[in-house]
């Protein structure tokens, strides 16, 4: 139930979290008499190499560890912890033998970092400087072992000083925190899914024990009292930052602008409340209470906006994929293939009026209007209208193949600079992909492809492919 709480109301960005790495450096004793000083020098280049990866991730390096006591004890901790990913890095070589079975039952996407501390092998090495840089028959040794036991992990090999590596240690960092966090992502389904519509239909046991997502039905009523109870002082700070940022509709009425207030401000009290990341609202189940004068439409945006993720008409698997995707590539939009043009090769993305504003064409205004809308009998909803930011971009989607399977579908293409659509009163832009629009919904139908999906600036296929790596998704790129 929603308390009367007070809390300013948000417009800002929401604060990016960096993934946070645990470092499993890995030596062992042999050499401690040969080379006195040695764990110490390893460990200086663990903390040589977190230091190198600040700007990608927060990266615990630890002290070098030698034995299954101490790397298994060094596993547990971090997983306690709850770090998102497991970086191990071989600083000289270790016996496989001593890892085998943390790294097997371990939670953690692990990345096996194919490191040295020197990048070139010259003429003044002695056996000091080959034991200092042995660490590749050690990552050979491990590698084998999480293949024999089938555990699934990543592989960098480089040189740790380079950009690819940071780059490459980044780009696995951010899938392995979309992973970690959604296997602890729950997501609120007001009412409940529009009847009939089954490309959004989910087998929920088998999303909570696949993937990790939980996903609650909440009955209207708690979006209705929490709205009730919205300050009126709340309201007024949120529509001040609505005329601050946006250029609003003097048609808007006080009265239809407080309703959609207060159901942002209530729906952002349920959620956050509940612990909730992402969630969806059918306008059906809104329209059908009895009790809302119209729909949230405009409160869709802003929560999208302020880093919930969303899925429309009781779609939860596309609110857990946004929340996936804001993790793993940043701000994200809702949308749906609403028509093909073939005139440009291009789909036409919209949805009825929802979509995050802060994708928005930064050289068009950002409206909030007053809208007509005869779908679900009620008043007309505020609605923010924009257009989406020209430019690459990637189109994803989440099938539910039955069971655990699960399939994501990947495009990439571009976001087209077009002319204004005047009488289109939601938020849109025209999508081409590389592979054309013919090929690609060829493919897109005969793979299951639902019609609600995220769409992210970029070209992001290979970021998707890291996370379904890491998630066990079936990925399909078109």
């Amino acid at each position: 139930m929603a308390s009367t709480e007070t809390h300013a109301p948000v417009l800002a960005p929401p604060e990016a979290t960096p993934p946070r790495v645990g470092m499993l450096g890995v030596m062992q004793d042999l050499y401690d008499v040969m080379l006195p000083g040695i764990t110490a020098r390893q460990g200086a280049f663990g903390e040589d190499v977190a230091a190198a990866l600040a700007d990608v991730a927060d990266v615990d390096a630890g002290a070098p560890v030698k034995d299954r006591d101490g790397i298994e004890a060094r596993v547990r901790e971090l997983e306690q912890r709850g770090v998102d990913g497991l970086l191990v890095v071989m600083l000289t070589y270790g016996p496989a033998m001593r890892v085998a079975r943390a790294l097997a039952r371990t939670p953690l996407p692990v990345c096996l970092a194919n490191i040295q501390p020197v990048p070139d092998v010259t003429s003044a090495w002695d056996m000091g400087d080959l034991t200092y840089n042995q660490g590749i028959h050690g990552a050979q040794d491990t590698a084998n072992a999480m293949v024999r036991a089938g555990r699934p992990f990543t592989v960098v090999t480089d040189d740790w000083r380079s950009d690819a590596f940071r780059a490459a240690i980044g780009a696995w960092a951010r899938a392995a925190a979309a992973v970690s966090r959604w296997r602890e992502l729950r997501i609120a389904v007001i009412g409940y899914a529009m009847n009939g519509m089954g490309d959004i239909r989910v087998d929920e046991h088998a999303l909570l024990r696949s993937l990790g997502p939980q996903v609650d039905a909440l009955a209207p009523g708690a979006l209705h009292r929490a709205a009730g109870a919205v300050e009126a002082d709340e309201v007024a700070a949120l529509l001040a930052a609505e005329d601050a940022q946006f250029e609003v509709d003097p048609r808007l009425l006080p009265a239809e602008r407080e309703e959609h207030a207060r159901m942002q401000l209530g729906l952002e009290r349920v959620l956050r409340e509940g612990g909730y990341g992402a969630y969806s609202a059918h306008f059906g189940a809104i329209a059908e209470d009895g009790r809302f004068g119209r729909l949230p439409l405009a409160a869709a945006s802003s929560l999208m906006a302020t880093g919930y993720g969303y899925g429309a008409e009781g779609d939860a698997l596309t609110a857990a994929l946004m929340c996936a995707a804001r993790t793993l590539l940043g701000e994200t939009q809702f949308t749906e293939m609403y028509a093909m043009d073939f005139a440009t090769d291009s789909i036409l993305m919209s949805h009825m009026g929802e979509g995050n504003w802060r994708l928005a064409r930064p050289d068009r205004p950002v409206r909030l209007i007053k809208r007509p809308l005869g779908i679900g009998g009620l008043g007309d909803p505020p609605t923010f209208l924009f257009q989406y930011a020209p430019g690459p971009a990637t189109l994803a989607t989440l099938v539910s193949l039955g069971g655990e399977r699960f399939r994501l579908l990947v495009v990439e293409g571009e976001v087209l600079d077009t002319a204004e659509l005047p009488h289109l009163e939601m938020p849109y832009g025209h999508f081409r992909p590389d592979s054309g629009v013919r090929d690609c919904m060829d493919a897109w139908l005969r793979l299951g492809g639902p019609h609600h999906q995220v769409l992210n600036p970029g070209r992001q296929a290979h970021a998707w492919q890291l996370f379904s790596e890491l998630a066990g998704l079936e990925l399909a790129v078109i």
